[in-house]
């Protein structure tokens, strides 16, 4: 394992561009590797066996390309099989969750927090029990959204349609007087404008992305493998449709989704 080796980051489709793009951000000189499981998403319907299965094959992939860390940047994943890829596998694992609650704690000033989320994340209650194990204190509400992520793979982000649904969703929480909103999937943030205009700007909207990217650099220079010089290059892998993956993943990225190479699952 050395400095050049690339950061590999997986998901279950596009979500998890929104970590890669601030990971770019944070750390510009790094090469990365992201895989989009794209034949096999959405994972948040799947059961939690499933879910553990492709979770341990796309770190797999990963880990066979080198790289000197994974980001989980699948919300879903995370709650299932965090803590069992890292008794696994050797190389520094980052999950979504713990930078979502730790930036969720320090926003909320009424200690009043919604998570959303797809319905695995939310049934696995990870999200409520880290919350609640950092301040016992904080109120918790929570709902499952499943088809926010369909209709951010569909690039239908801000339509009446997309009103609608968050509507009927996020009513409820609406009504609870939370101050603090965790977007508990990838996929959301391409929602942000939709459930930013439905819950009113007193309601803080936390996307863990930037929180992760923060803690990739972190571990990098806790074990000395931050890359020095050069500026990073970017590779792209899907289990199905690259190119509908480039067509979407550019408006994350831009030019920096060049291309995606299928691979068989």
């Amino acid at each position: 394992m050395n400095q050049d080796d690339p950061i590999g980051i997986f998901d279950s489709g596009i979500g998890g561009l929104t970590v890669l793009q601030k990971i770019i951000e944070v750390l510009p000189r790094e090469n990365t590797i992201y895989l989009g499981d794209t034949a096999r998403a959405p994972y948040g319907t799947k059961s939690t066996e499933t879910v553990l299965r492709y979770s341990f094959e796309n770190t797999g992939f990963l880990v066979e390309k080198d790289v000197k860390l994974v980001v989980v940047a699948c919300n879903t994943s995370t709650a299932v099989a965090l803590d069992q890829l890292r008794d696994k596998v050797q190389v520094a694992i980052i999950g979504v969750i713990e930078p979502g609650v730790k930036r969720a704690l320090s926003a909320s000033k009424k200690k009043k927090i919604g998570i959303i989320g797809t319905e695995a994340t939310i049934q696995s209650g990870a999200y409520t029990k880290a919350l609640k194990a950092a301040d016992p204190s904080v109120e918790v509400y929570s709902r499952a959204c499943p088809l926010f992520v369909p209709l951010a793979e569909e690039g239908w982000t801000d339509n009446p349609v997309v009103e609608m649904t968050v509507q009927v969703y996020l009513e409820s929480l609406r009504q609870s007087g939370i101050d603090t909103l965790i977007l508990g999937c990838t996929h959301y943030p391409l929602l942000k404008k939709a459930i930013r205009k439905f819950m009113g700007s007193s309601v803080k909207l936390v996307d863990s992305a930037e929180e992760v990217a923060k803690n990739v650099d972190a571990v990098l220079k806790g074990q000395s493998l931050t890359r020095k010089t050069g500026k990073g290059t970017h590779s792209f892998f899907v289990t199905d449709a690259p190119d509908r993956f480039v067509k979407v993943g550019r408006r994350f990225l831009g030019e920096k989704v060049e291309s995606a190479v299928r691979i068989e699952r």
